[in-house]
């Protein structure tokens, strides 16, 4: 086991999607439980690890854009655990002072990314559903350090493919867009299948059995989510074709990520 203290409520034995993210990542804040999923989700996708990098690396360039833009606060909905490579590690790089509030509804991912925190002022970590806008915009935790009224980037990175369609959600992305400033930004990751769709679907298949569903939406169906924001150039790509660096890692078809990515502003 990596992690050997963890609170009474928090069942080892039980796979955590933010945990199995952290192991594909190569983080310390999993469980034998969790390892047995990645390790499973690899053979299944030897290309899955790096997926997850290139993921990573997104996030990264999305944040660094924000940045450029004069943006010094992020709201992580879905963030999972902030390991290495986190969004306030990025930001602090780039902005001393820049602000963040993680969100997530997995406990274990709570716990976890407190620890983590620590008693940095700048960042705080909220247990909430994405899907309660008004509640999570109201937390006083989030209010601490996030100003709704001045413009914020909202991440929302590999984390709406595990929320299932429903009016529900769609009323969740016109709440946000309708919360945040005038030049605020939202960048959003979302799997896909494709060329590789079966690969694909046998990862989502792991997932529901670990009791996670996972729903694989095309390019239309996340522009229809994303309604009232407006895309920044490249659009609604694949993950490795949005403003890549040269010190990105990603080779061969950039297809074969089974990510969409995009970075919208809100007008």
């Amino acid at each position: 086991m990596v992690n050997d203290a963890y609170p009474i409520d928090i069942d080892p034995n039980r796979p955590s999607m933010a945990r199995v993210y952290d192991a594909l990542l190569g983080g310390s804040h999993h469980f034998a439980s969790d390892r047995a999923v990645a390790e499973r989700a690899v053979e299944l996708v030897p290309l899955l690890p790096k997926v997850m990098r290139a993921n990573r690396a997104f996030l990264h360039r999305a944040v660094r854009f924000a940045v450029s833009r004069g943006i010094r606060q992020f709201l992580d909905l879905g963030s999972g655990i902030p390991t290495e490579g986190n969004v306030h590690e990025v930001v602090r790089d780039l902005v001393p002072g820049g602000r963040v509030a993680y969100v997530d509804l997995d406990p274990s991912a709570v716990l976890h990314a407190r620890a983590i925190i620590g008693d940095d002022p700048d960042t705080v970590m909220i247990h909430g559903d994405l899907q309660r806008p008004e509640q999570i915009l109201a937390d006083p935790l989030l209010r601490e350090v996030i100003d709704i009224a001045a413009p914020v980037c909202v991440l929302m990175i590999a984390v709406l493919h595990f929320v299932p369609d429903s009016a529900e959600l769609t009323a969740a992305m016109r709440h946000y867009h309708a919360a945040v400033a005038p030049d605020s930004l939202l960048a959003v990751t979302h799997a896909t299948g494709g060329p590789r769709p079966e690969e694909v679907e046998r990862v989502s298949d792991l997932y529901n059995r670990t009791g996670t569903p996972m729903v694989l939406r095309q390019p239309q169906r996340l522009r229809e989510l994303l309604e009232g924001w407006e895309p920044v150039e490249p659009g609604l790509v694949y993950g490795p074709e949005w403003r890549p660096e040269p010190s990105d890692e990603w080779e061969g078809e950039p297809a074969d990520s089974m990510m969409l990515a995009a970075v919208a502003v809100k007008p």
